[in-house]
């Protein structure tokens, strides 16, 4: 897909999230590098997300994986002094709701405040465990379908005081070697 392509809001999720698939395969595959497999995952998940035949899972599969990875940071793994996190900062209009909650260590929710969760790792220079990213990509999928954004430019929702910030969603993803599911 040729960059030029994702001016509009719903590609450029669209391609972040097909790229996310792409990576959580290779990296439950323990790859050291992408591979043809992968990239035939992401081109099929893009072109159905496009063209409606496939959609995003819901938020319900990350919550059991929540529950499931037990009390500790998303961020860093931490197990002591934790908090509640909220995926997009209340500032900005992130609801008090369990789908916008993650765990986080006081130090990383310190840390990252009010920002966005993206803009964040970047001020970190970081990659964020993919399962955050996916819940991540799902509630800006979520809240651009229901405020009728997805046939938006890029350009317009920059600096808008949105719960995101657009600029900072992923189009590339490091190699599977320096990714994690979660932490």
């Amino acid at each position: 897909m040729a960059k030029k392509d994702l001016n509009i809001v719903k590609n450029l999720l669209f391609w972040s999230y097909a790229n996310l698939a792409m990576a959580h395969t290779a990296v439950d595959r323990k790859q050291e590098k992408y591979v043809p497999f992968n990239y035939m995952i992401r081109a099929k998940l893009f072109k159905g997300l496009m063209d409606g035949s496939m959609n995003i899972r819901t938020i319900f599969d990350d919550e059991k994986i929540k529950l499931l990875s037990g009390n500790k940071c998303s961020y860093c793994g931490a197990t002591d002094d934790l908090a509640l996190d909220h995926i997009f900062p209340q500032k900005y209009g992130g609801k008090d709701a369990g789908d916008n909650l993650i765990y986080a260590c006081r130090s990383c929710n310190s840390s990252k405040g009010k920002k966005d969760l993206m803009e964040w790792m970047e001020y970190k220079d970081s990659f964020p465990p993919l399962m955050i990213l996916r819940r991540y990509l799902k509630l800006v999928v979520t809240y651009c379908i229901e405020k009728k954004l997805m046939e938006s430019q890029v350009k317009d929702l920059v600096n808008n005081n949105l719960p995101f910030k657009i600029e900072f969603i992923p189009v590339t993803y490091p190699k599977p070697h320096n990714l994690t599911l979660v932490v």
